[in-house]
């Protein structure tokens, strides 16, 4: 069988998730698989993005000034095996966000580059299956010149951004059940006034952005054909405050998002190195957070970047 027939599953998880987000930044390293040494994938992704109620504080509403609240994103990837147990990734989203309603205009533009570097700490067999351990740090810098300071239309946070997460992985067979925790430390930002009111009132253009957390649980089917998985995540800024009555809501409130999805993959037997990927999210809960529906497809090519032997 030609190699990256062999290959190509490592490649799709790297960014499935990311696409399930409209400010692609959090999740997209978010899997245990790993692509091999001198084996590259390249991605694209779209992503549609909406909602129509959101949280205000804990309190579930509409707004029938803004209907519904959309974006697409369309992102460009690629996932490079440095060696077999390390990988680097980057993202680059273009986002463009609507509302159906009212007199605003949504933006659109390039938001932030997504770079990765994931390492397997540890791969053993326990039991009847094999465990891994994975280590991977990440980072966002914005590139477009967006403004934050527009929200719910706001194409990004514009926030630099370095991150640290853990990711524990048990295989049985072709089945596995995942977990992983990350922390993220945010930049401050600077907006296009010299004054804004919080819980208090700021006389500066600087705001202070709360870090966060990000925490993942997956389970599911893993082939060389087909794989699917269904996931559980949780996101959570450590500090900010609640959107007040009525009011837009802004960069640093206190975030929340409780989101299940799923992740389907199937590889074309026709053309070796060629994967379709679909998917989407919905959120349950969340807090000064829109309770969005998220779809993506995917397309994914891996190839030997040193022809068809792989050094292993």
């Amino acid at each position: 069988m030609n190699k990256t027939l062999q290959y190509i599953k490592y490649c799709i998880s790297a960014f499935a998730v990311m696409a399930l987000s409209q400010t692609a930044k959090a999740q997209t390293e978010s899997d245990a698989l790993m692509i091999p040494k001198n084996y590259f994938c390249a991605a694209g992704v779209y992503t549609h993005n909406s909602w129509d109620h959101y949280w205000e504080g804990t309190f579930r509403r509409d707004n029938l000034n803004l209907g519904t609240v959309s974006s697409n994103v369309y992102a460009l990837g690629g996932n490079y095996g440095l060696s077999n147990r390390i990988n680097l990734l980057f993202m680059v989203p273009y986002v463009k966000t609507n509302v159906s309603a009212g007199t605003l205009r949504g933006q659109q533009g390039f938001q932030d580059i997504s770079l990765a570097f994931k390492w397997m700490a540890v791969k053993q067999e326990v039991g009847t299956g094999l465990l891994s351990l994975h280590a991977i740090v990440s980072g966002n810098i914005p590139v477009g010149n967006y403004q934050a300071d527009y929200l719910p239309l706001s194409i990004g946070m514009r926030s630099k951004s370095i991150a640290v997460r853990g990711l524990l992985n048990y295989q049985v067979g072709r089945f596995f059940v995942a977990g992983a925790g990350q922390y993220v430390r945010r930049d401050n930002i600077t907006i296009d006034r010299d004054s804004y009111f919080t819980t208090e009132m700021h006389y500066t253009n600087q705001v202070a952005m709360p870090n966060m957390t990000n925490f993942l649980f997956s389970t599911g089917y893993r082939s060389l054909k087909f794989n699917a998985e269904v996931t559980l995540t949780h996101m959570n800024t450590i500090g900010g405050f609640d959107i007040t009555k009525n009011n837009m809501p802004f960069p640093s409130n206190n975030m929340q998002a409780t989101a299940v999805g799923s992740i389907f993959k199937y590889m074309f037997q026709s053309i070796p190195g060629l994967e379709f990927t679909a998917g989407g999210s919905w959120v349950l809960h969340g807090r000064n957070y829109g309770q969005n529906l998220g779809v993506f497809g995917g397309v994914y090519y891996v190839f030997s970047t040193k022809g068809e032997k792989s050094d292993k």
